[in-house]
This record gives C-alpha cells, structure tokens and sequence, in this order.
C-alpha cells in the first residue's frame, strides 16, 4: 500500500479509533499481538488494547456484552453463539478474516505412554478394552479443539461422546491438569501441547493438521452490531491484522522475533523454547520423532489463510450437526453468508494488493478419506458412521 494515511481521511477514518481486542494466551493470536505493538496499526488511525481472557468463554461473554471490541477466536464459538448454542442468547455475528491455519495438538499422558498406549492402534484398543473411561479435555463445547478432537477419535473408531469422556479446561491450564492426572489427554493450541512435551508429561500422539491439511482455527470476531455501526474501523482494523500476518512470515527472524514478543508475561507468560520451535514447524513429538512439519502454523500464505471461506464456517455447522449440537439442520449456506464477511475482507485486501481469489468456498481431504467442498453440507454430516444425531424419520421411512 503506497499511503496508509490515505485511508485516515475523509469518509474512510476510523469511526472509533481505540479499540479493545481479546486475545487468549496462545501462539495463534501472534498476528493481534504483533499488529497492536510492532506500528501496523497506527498508520489506520487506530490504537489496539490487547486484553488476555482467562477462558473463551470468558471471551465470549465480553465479545457480546461489547465491553471488547473484537478477538481472537475460535470459529465455533462465533458461530454458536450465532446460532444460540450452549444456553446463550443469539447474537448476530460476525467473521472479519481468518487469522491462521493449522497448529493444533492432541497429546496423550505420560500414564498412557508408560503402558505402551503410543499410537491410534493402541489408544483404539485401549479405550475399548479398559474398564475405565479415559477423559479428554477440549477448550471450549463449540470449539476447534472440540471440533477436531471428535473428528480425530471418530476416525480410529472412539465415539468421542460415548467411548469416553470430554471436558473444558482452558489452554493454560492443560499441562497441570495432565500432571495432576485429571486428563489422560487434551487437544490444545500452542504453545500448551510443546510445553506438555518439554516438561515430559506425556507426547504428542496427532497433530491437527494431519487431520485437515491447512484446516480454519482462529478468526477475528466481533458482533455484526460493531460491523455495521462501524464499517470503516473493520475494515482498517482488518488491514492492520493482514499486514502483521504478512510481515510474521516475511522471514525465519520474523517468525523468531514474534516467538520472542509472544513470551512476554502479558501475553502468552511462556518459555521461548516451549513456543519457537513449533512455530518454526520444528516438531518433536516426546517419542523420539521429530521433523519438519509441511503443514505447520501459518498466518498469512499469500492471504490463502486470511479469507472467510463460507466453506470455512460451514464446516463447523456440519459437525455441530453431527455431534448433536444442533437438534435441525441449519440453513447452512445462508448462516455462513450471514456470518462471514467477506465483501468487507476483500476490500482490506484489494487496498493492500492481497490477492483476494474469486471462489467462496475451498475444496478439502480430511483424515478418513472424506472431501469437504460446502456443496452439499447436509448430506456430509449424515454421511459419518459414528454421529450423535437424533435418527432422521424422513430416511428410514425412506429404506
């Protein structure tokens, strides 16, 4: 962008100027940390106060209420509260860009690895034959670590509701309640599942990304009540966050130098060498494996990672669905059209000269062999053998 003050003045100002953005402590918000204190947001006319939550759904309670801005989110959680899943009241929501891709980790305990449970084989056999339920922990009912917890186990053939048993315990959290023994595994977020490694408790039995190759994670979200009351500050704010996203994989040292910024107490309050290594997609997985991962975290990739794919958001509908979450099907399309902005992205990218693509949705193969492409998003979530959905009367009446 030739003047980024350009878009300061006149009609395209920021309509509100200091804004509160959450953030939870994990790698995978670096692109708000480096955008609020590196310069990437000043130019815009706009001041960013990061705000870390205890807990997403601590996060969620102040995303809607207003008292934040925007966030660091899951994708599931924008689009349950959407949708009014959990208890909550539906509120209209809103999807400004994606802001990374991959990343994520399901470990198992040290308990689990002394007895020889080190692979899916192993854990499959194990869950069926124990007279005990294992118990997992997830960060949020709603969310990708949910998400794609269920989706790994279901595809060894572990019914993630039935076979064992699923709780919440935010990121953070995850390391001590493994070595208190409360979990006998967790699906998490960096840099939560390195340090489990690091401190030797336990490994790292999947990555997310061997489920969904360059699979959505977090978002920026916000209410669609901030988006229309103020269009141009998400449109600059969503500028701001690209040009940090690029700027992280600019180079090795960028990726360093954001590893070092994210270690800082008010941010992730973590070793350096428990968040660089992954984040360099350096991977040692505490069985004596380790490479060079070719699908690791990413923020930008030529803006690939940054659009709202209404695919992207009808995935997770999709398996609300299939996990009971949802009692009806949804207008899938429709939601995702609702929810995720992607006029007001494309505009922040064209300014930028990002290139923007002319598709909406993204074709994909997952972990069991299935393809996801948001063409027919009903029949993907009836075509799972293992589901926790209510029998449909319509189809067997049909057989």
């Amino acid at each position: 962008m030739n003047d980024p003050l350009a878009w300061v003045n006149g009609s395209d100002a920021p309509e509100k100027s200091s804004l509160d953005l959450g953030f939870m402590a994990l790698t995978d918000c670096a692109s708000l940390v480096v955008a609020a204190t590196q310069g990437f947001a000043q130019p815009y006319g706009l001041t960013l106060n990061l705000k870390r939550q205890s807990s997403w759904a601590n996060l969620r309670d102040k995303l809607v209420s207003g008292e934040l801005d925007a966030a660091h989110s899951l994708y599931g959680l924008v689009y349950a509260v959407h949708l009014g899943i959990g208890g909550v009241v539906p509120c209209p929501m809103a999807v400004l860009m994606g802001l990374n891709q991959n990343g994520q980790s399901i470990n198992l305990s040290q308990g689990l690895q002394n007895q020889g449970v080190i692979t899916p084989v192993a854990l499959e056999r194990h869950v069926h034959q124990s007279r005990t339920k294992l118990t997992f922990a997830q960060t949020f009912p709603t969310g990708t670590h949910a998400m794609w917890l269920y989706y790994w186990l279901a595809s060894q053939g572990i019914h993630p509701l039935q076979d064992v048993q699923s709780v919440v315990v935010p990121p953070p959290q995850m390391v001590a309640h493994l070595q208190a023994g409360r979990i006998d595994g967790f699906c998490v977020g960096e840099p939560w599942s390195a340090s489990a490694v690091r401190h030797q408790q336990g490994f790292t039995l999947a990555t997310t990304q061997a489920i969904w190759p360059n699979h959505p994670e977090k978002v920026l979200g916000c209410t669609q009540a901030f988006v229309d009351a103020y269009p141009n500050t998400a449109r600059l704010l969503v500028m701001a966050i690209l040009e940090a996203s690029r700027f992280i994989e600019q180079s090795t040292e960028n990726r360093r130098s954001t590893a070092r910024l994210l270690s800082a107490r008010e941010y992730l309050d973590a070793p350096l060498d428990t968040i660089e290594p992954r984040l360099l997609g350096n991977y040692d997985d505490g069985l004596g494996n380790q490479w060079q991962d070719p699908h690791a975290l990413r923020f930008f990739a030529g803006g690939e990672v940054n659009l709202p794919y209404l695919s992207d958001g009808m995935w997770f509908m999709t398996q609300f669905r299939r996990w009971g979450l949802l009692r009806e099907e949804p207008d899938y399309l429709g939601v995702a059209r609702q929810v995720q902005q992607l006029a007001l992205y494309r505009q922040a990218a064209t300014a930028l000269g990002i290139t923007t693509y002319d598709e909406d949705m993204r074709s994909s193969q997952l972990i069991d062999g299935k393809t996801w492409d948001g063409s027919d998003p009903a029949g993907y979530a009836r075509s799972f053998r293992l589901h926790a959905m209510a029998p449909d009367i319509r189809h067997q009446a049909l057989r």
